[in-house]
């Protein structure tokens, strides 16, 4: 069996119809059908069926799709040990990254990369969900993902290679003149009754609000909702609410009008990961970026050492 046309059924397995495929593999809908039809014929047995006006994989389809996937980290494998031998960590690499993550980690990263020659990162941003980071590896070498967990337990892990970045702190935004921040240290307690900046269900600093309204016995008010931290920052600043950041990017524009505060008595921190395909995980430039992260991340938690909050009490 041709290896390009197992790997396209295993698009299909993974972005579910013959028009994602098309587009992501940069071929005509037509096209992809024909060669999925000549593997049929290759393995066999039927691969697809029809569901309702599109085609899902059959039985035998879903176990070929994950043969595609080992072929796929084998032939991988096999160049990267090859690039290992020529100490050759070259090409392009394409990553995806949540906003506040790419602030932090990606200048440093392209920093640490411009001394590797021959090997070009491409960034993009992207903010979804935390269970919607694995979606992005179908499209980017690696994405950055940022959870509530401190295992990759949203992640399925036969299909998605996970590795741990960083933790970072989350903080309690307030205004300056907030009766609340000439304290050293909030208890959940404290936080009561006040107005909320949250974030869309699903993000993980909604977990951390969570959390606290069940510390404190009491429902927090959540009165807006953003994805965007500046957004949540404006309105901290402009004393419209109080709100949860991470600590290590926090403030921006708005550093002078935004008081931070750690919180004990409750877990409020974020787990950072880098997501790949196991096959791209494979390639010395993808490693190669990877430990230029890894290496990015201590150096921030270092440098903000001072700013961690002490452990929950």
């Amino acid at each position: 069996m041709d290896v390009r046309r197992l790997e396209l059924l295993r698009e299909l397995a993974e972005r579910g119809s013959i028009t994602e495929v098309a587009r992501a593999t940069h071929r005509t809908p037509s096209a992809v059908s024909q060669q999925l039809r000549v593997l049929e014929r290759e393995a066999g047995l039927p691969l697809t069926e029809k569901a309702g006006r599109g085609i899902v994989l059959t039985d035998a389809g879903r176990a070929l799709a994950r043969s595609a996937a080992d072929v796929a980290v084998a032939i991988e494998h096999a160049t990267a040990l090859w690039d290992e031998f020529r100490n050759d960590p070259t090409g392009e690499v394409s990553l995806a990254t949540f906003p506040t993550g790419g602030q932090m980690l990606l200048p440093g990263v392209v920093r640490r990369l411009d001394a590797v020659g021959g090997l070009t990162l491409h960034c993009s941003d992207r903010d979804p969900e935390s269970d919607d980071f694995p979606a992005l590896t179908a499209d980017f070498d690696i994405v950055l993902a940022h959870t509530a967990s401190s295992a990759a337990t949203n992640w399925p892990a036969h299909e998605i290679t996970a590795v741990k970045l960083m933790t970072e702190p989350l903080d309690i935004a307030l205004p300056p003149g907030h009766p609340l921040a000439s304290k050293e240290l909030l208890d959940p307690e404290d936080l009561i009754g006040e107005r909320w900046i949250g974030v869309p269900w699903g993000y993980p600093f909604e977990r951390t609000i969570h959390d606290i309204s069940a510390a404190a016995g009491s429902p927090m008010n959540v009165v807006q909702r953003f994805g965007d931290t500046r957004v949540t920052e404006a309105f901290v600043a402009a004393g419209l609410g109080i709100a949860i950041l991470p600590c290590y990017t926090a403030g921006g524009a708005y550093r002078s009008e935004i008081v931070l505060k750690n919180l004990r008595g409750v877990v409020s921190e974020r787990h950072i990961f880098a997501l790949m395909r196991p096959d791209r995980a494979e390639r010395l430039a993808v490693r190669t970026v990877v430990d230029a992260l890894r290496a990015e991340a201590d150096a921030v938690v270092a440098a903000n050492r001072h700013r961690n909050p002490p452990g929950p009490v």
